[in-house]
């Protein structure tokens, strides 16, 4: 006995319909990634005293750290490290906030684990 679908469930059409959509979300995520990595991502911590920017790809391009961070950072240096892993850490969030966003309006906030 054959299994019967809904009218318009199943069949030839559908399923090529179906492949279409999927090649066309995976240009866009992939037109998408490629904006992403070429943006600069920039974020501060400590009031100013650390700021990086890094690439969409998550690597660091610039570090600037204040004058008065360096003077403190000669008593307590840890005060110092802990400012510039805080700005990495906000930082690489910031990054994937914006590209969970972006990718979840491509794909209607359905998440591909491994794909972004």
């Amino acid at each position: 006995m054959k299994a019967r679908l809904p009218q318009g469930m199943g069949g030839q059409q559908s399923m090529q319909s179906m492949i279409k959509q999927a090649q066309k979300m995976q240009t866009e995520i992939t037109e998408v990634q490629e904006q992403i990595e070429q943006e600069t991502f920039s974020t501060t911590a400590g009031g100013g005293a650390v700021e990086i920017t890094m690439t969409g790809r998550k690597e660091i391009k610039e570090l600037k750290i204040s004058p008065d961070a360096i003077k403190d950072a000669v008593d307590d240096p840890s005060m110092l490290e802990d400012l510039v892993i805080s700005a990495v850490n906000e930082c690489i969030n910031t990054i994937n906030a914006s590209t969970e966003d972006r990718m979840g309006a491509i794909t209607g906030g359905v998440s591909f684990p491994g794909l972004f």
